[in-house]
């Protein structure tokens, strides 16, 4: 199998359980909630993405014609100095449309620990480190287990319907936008009123990282 990547680069986990973490992130082309193009963004399932998926051109980027490949390519990005346990984040676009046994193995076998943050509309393989689920309302939701819930809020699908799930951790995170700040708001309120949901905020963009 190929696989289709927008870019690859190393920073700080900007969200979740693993906020400041170093991580490379490795963000595959491609999502099955919307195509990417802002024409059809209004009629798409996922309405709200602030992400570039379309296309291979990013740092990094490119096709890579085997899990080993891609996996090389991953491993690159790490620091040399370090020979600890490394963090590897496969995002998108939704990821899960190109993540295989092959891929899982090829970065184990490269001393890393794969987070994966995925719409959960697609099942997860068997390998994957750390699951976060971020569902968009309008989807199918399958993948109902795993360590992070993330719920960007406000949509139209009350999280606190999730709570039934089989997740550790349980987040709101404000939507960014044009509303950013009344999201925050609300954000802020949902969870002072609901205390098994934590606050999650994109503390990368806070600081200027990617």
């Amino acid at each position: 199998m190929s696989y289709s990547v927008k870019e690859i680069f190393y920073t700080l986990q900007g969200e979740g359980v693993h906020t400041g973490r170093a991580a490379v992130f490795c963000r595959f082309a491609g999502c099955n909630l919307w195509n990417g193009r802002e024409d059809d963004r209004a009629a798409s399932i996922c309405t709200f993405c602030d992400t570039d998926f379309v296309g291979t051109d990013g740092e990094g980027g490119g096709s890579f014609s085997s899990a080993s490949d891609l996996a090389d390519a991953v491993a690159a990005f790490w620091p040399k100095h370090d020979h600890g346990r490394r963090f590897v984040v496969c995002t998108g676009g939704e990821p899960l449309l190109q993540i295989d046994p092959a891929l899982v193995d090829a970065l184990h076998e490269r001393n890393f620990e794969i987070a994966i943050e995925t719409n959960g509309t697609i099942p997860v393989p068997e390998g994957i480190d750390w699951v976060c689920v971020s569902p968009k309302s309008g989807s199918v939701l399958v993948v109902t287990s795993g360590d992070e819930l993330k719920v960007v809020y406000p949509q139209s699908v009350d999280p606190r319907s999730y709570e039934s799930l089989a997740f550790r951790h349980f987040f709101i995170q404000p939507m960014d936008g044009k509303d950013a700040k009344n999201s925050l708001s609300s954000a802020i309120s949902f969870c002072a009123e609901n205390p098994r949901w934590r606050l999650s905020l994109q503390t990368h963009k806070l600081i200027g990282l990617r």
